[in-house]
């Protein structure tokens, strides 16, 4: 099985030693993605702005490798504030309008750069 390193020019640099994702074989294991703005490094404010950049973000990961969200079989959402899951669930259905991944979604104390959401993924080509 072969690994690669696949980082992309048009997603945030990670912030922290891991690469935007890695390639094993035909699956890409992609890192947290947060709701970072690529072009001036800051978080969005509003959980609702965070969920849809960290969504652009995943896309442009994927994109890297080749793939779209319709590659994707498996996310982890991670929330803040579990209260905000119903509006974060209407940003996250435009991304996966049919045949959505599975899921996971927790709540967490802190996300890096106390974030309000943060999502990553497994794609198969």
């Amino acid at each position: 099985m072969s690994k690669k390193i696949v980082n992309s020019p048009d997603a945030p640099p990670a912030v922290g030693p891991y690469s935007h994702s890695v390639m094993a074989g035909n699956i890409q294991f992609i890192s947290g993605q947060l709701g970072i703005e690529p072009t001036t490094g800051k978080l969005k404010e509003t959980v609702e702005e965070q969920a849809e950049q960290a969504l652009i973000n995943l896309g442009a990961v994927l994109k890297a490798a080749d793939m779209d969200y319709s590659n994707v079989v498996k996310t982890t959402v991670y929330l803040h504030e579990m209260s905000d899951f119903p509006s974060v669930n209407k940003i996250y259905e435009k991304y996966f309008p049919e045949n959505p991944p599975a899921r996971a979604c927790v709540a967490v104390k802190t996300l890096p750069l106390n974030g309000l959401y943060e999502v990553d993924a497994i794609a198969v080509k």
